[in-house]
């Protein structure tokens, strides 16, 4: 289906040629749950600020939407960095190919860098505050009652969540099961917890008892 330029529950979707390339990017490099999961975060980041009457760049929002997963794909992951970074960097290096400016370019970095946390991402820039609230309400339900019954239907009519709340976990967990120790410090340790037997996270607390400091 071709979604450049329709209007969806009132949000025009962007219909440029880095929004077109960013979905064909998307479209060949991630699976229909994070193509469906992407869409729908943009959409309701979209509907956040047109609700609060927030001004945001379209084009930028909906780039860092279809990026902000891409890390946890085979041919996005490294094998040593947070899964949001290498979105992130690959959202870059995307962009600069357009000659994005460098604000801009920075702007789509701390949004997908940032869109899994929360108590940070809010207060920072509309971009990125609007991109972890999109995702926030599709993956945990975060203002699930400021949406409309009317939105929320033809939203995910078009793009259907697919068992998302079966299927998301093992999702996330695959592009960083290789790499466990990257999720330190954020919450993607939860989902090490939940899909590892046995699995003990790091602990800052031991890393701070356990530092080379001699008292």
């Amino acid at each position: 289906m071709a979604i450049s330029g329709k209007i969806i529950a009132g949000i025009k979707m962007p219909d440029s040629v880095i929004a077109k390339q960013a979905t064909e990017l998307l479209r060949e490099h991630g699976r229909d749950l994070l193509y469906n999961h992407s869409l729908r975060s943009f959409l309701f980041a979209s509907l956040n600020g047109q609700q609060n009457d927030i001004r945001y760049d379209a084009e930028l929002l909906y780039v860092s939407a279809m990026f902000h997963d891409l890390g946890l794909t085979a041919h996005y992951r490294s094998s040593d960095k947070r899964f949001e970074v290498d979105g992130a960097d690959a959202a870059r290096n995307f962009l600069i190919g357009h000659g994005v400016s460098p604000q801009s370019l920075q702007l789509v970095w701390d949004a997908i860098a940032l869109h899994t946390s929360p108590g940070i991402a809010e207060y920072k820039e509309p971009e990125v505050a609007l991109l972890n609230y999109g995702v926030a309400l599709d993956v945990v339900g975060k203002g699930y009652n400021q949406l409309s019954n009317t939105d929320r239907d033809e939203i995910i009519k078009l793009f259907p969540r697919s068992e998302l709340k079966k299927n998301i976990i093992p999702t996330f967990f695959d592009g960083f099961k290789h790499k466990p120790h990257t999720t330190f410090g954020s919450m993607n340790a939860d989902i090490c917890c939940c899909m590892i037997p046995d699995y003990k996270p790091q602990n800052f607390c031991d890393a701070i008892l356990n530092s080379p400091w001699s008292e």
